[in-house]
């Protein structure tokens, strides 16, 4: 009985000439139109620190901790770095603060992060092996269809394995890099802007 062997196509060398070697511009993402590759807008957790804050934190240290790293989202962690849920800046700024005090019969001011985020099991996720066959232009779509500004990209590992967060998409970084100017606002109005932008 013959053993099937793994067969490999060894890559083609180049010989080079005259060559120089590229290098990262510092704050400025690769620009990218509708037909570009997915995972060039996505923020890969192998390459970036995941930005993460404990459940208990308080509303204003959250707020701060956004600012301080430049973010419109966190994890919310545990100590085992499980990821108990997400929460962003809309969430943080908007209603919902107001409205779980209200619920509660307590101050904006005495709730935690654990009780204004979105749960993990309420998060929308794409798998890694579909986000490497995708565009912008499909995430986007998938985005509006969510009606979400943001979403994971899940790897999963060995069977049995515990999947791991892999990446994050954000409609505002995508819009950056697609040359659209900086905007804050709901969901709608934000897909509006970039549709437009590039004529979708």
């Amino acid at each position: 009985m013959e053993q099937t062997q793994n067969k490999t196509n060894p890559l083609p060398a180049v010989r080079l000439g005259e060559v120089r070697y590229q290098v990262p511009e510092p704050g400025m993402p690769r620009r990218v139109h509708a037909r570009s590759a997915a995972v060039e807008v996505m923020t890969d957790l192998h390459r970036v620190p995941a930005a993460t804050i404990p459940a208990e934190m308080a509303l204003d240290d959250a707020r701060q901790a956004m600012v301080l790293r430049g973010v419109r989202m966190l994890f919310v962690v545990d100590e085992q770095r499980t990821v108990k849920g997400l929460v962003t800046a809309n969430d943080l700024l908007g209603e919902r603060p107001v409205t779980m005090a209200q619920t509660r019969g307590v101050k904006a001011a005495d709730l935690a992060v654990g009780d204004i985020m979105t749960r993990v099991e309420q998060v929308e996720a794409f798998g890694l092996g579909d986000v490497l066959k995708a565009s912008v232009g499909d995430v986007l779509h998938a985005l509006r269809q969510l009606g979400r500004q943001h979403a994971l990209v899940v790897e999963s590992g060995d069977a049995g394995a515990t999947p791991a967060i892999r990446g994050i998409f954000s409609a505002s970084q995508i819009a950056r890099q697609m040359g659209i100017p900086p905007f804050v606002g709901e969901v709608a109005r934000t897909f509006a802007e970039i549709e437009a932008a590039i004529g979708a």
